[in-house]
């Protein structure tokens, strides 16, 4: 079987059959129960127990929605500006991996994170040891309510695929990762829409709000963050097909 564990991916529609064997065959276990739980479509990061992102190893547990490489195009326009004390929160946070590479690119500074998942929570927390708080909520209403007016920072990689359209995802990402963490929504961009509703009570004067959706969202989601009173802007990495609507809050509630 393992020699033709190359073959057996493929055919099961990795694309990247020859890298994923390579680690399967590296990852503690028994291989054969490690391959056919690939083979039957389980996300590989599930499958490893970590997912490489913005040159970290994050940990990845069962059930937790999986980083997206993408992100890391969120995670280079959040840090920009940072400095050390600065209070950034991470929010929908799945397995931590964003604040994660905050913390690393920006060292110093105070995080916060926060999912609405109890499982996302405890896998963010192990890869957030150093975090101010990993925190069990809907989306800002998790936080503390002495962060209110002091927050530096909201990040988040908020769901965003439409309602109609989780059914058209890979099995991978619909039967193994929450819904929660991809259900946008009517158009998808209902969550930013929340989120961007509750920030002006926790960001300082200044502060920002950066959210990524895809790209044919970027109008919606600019109307939503401009409509409760932020300055917005819209960046694009067309290499990873990333897309960033970011805010800034000159007069907070």
């Amino acid at each position: 079987m393992d020699d033709h564990l190359a073959d057996r991916l493929r055919a099961a529609g990795c694309v990247f059959a020859e890298q994923e064997a390579a680690l399967l065959r590296a990852a503690p276990g028994d291989l054969q129960t490690l391959a056919a739980r690939r083979i039957a479509g389980e996300p590989l990061e599930q499958i490893l127990g970590w997912a490489e992102f913005a040159g970290l190893r994050v940990a990845v547990t069962p059930g937790v929605f999986v980083p997206r490489r993408r992100s890391e195009f969120l995670v280079g326009r959040a840090a920009l500006g940072l400095v050390p004390g600065a209070v950034v929160v991470d929010v929908c946070c799945g397995t931590g991996a964003i604040g994660a590479a905050l913390q690393a690119a920006s060292p110093g500074i105070v995080l916060h994170a926060a999912d609405v998942d109890p499982v996302a929570v405890a896998c963010a927390r192990a890869n957030l040891p150093f975090a101010a708080g990993v925190h069990t909520g809907d989306l800002l209403d998790a936080l503390p309510p002495s962060l209110a007016g002091t927050v530096d920072v909201v990040v988040a990689s908020t769901p965003y695929v439409p309602s109609a359209a989780v059914a058209a995802m890979p099995p991978e990402a619909r039967e193994h990762e929450p819904l929660v963490a991809l259900d946008g929504g009517g158009d998808g961009i209902d969550v930013v829409r929340r989120l961007a509703a509750q920030a002006p009570a926790w960001l300082r004067a200044g502060g920002r709000l950066l959210v990524e959706c895809a790209g044919h969202q970027r109008l919606s989601a600019r109307d939503a963050l401009e409509g409760v009173g932020f300055a917005v802007s819209i960046a694009r990495d067309d290499e990873h097909d990333a897309t960033v609507v970011a805010g800034v809050l000159e007069h907070p509630r």
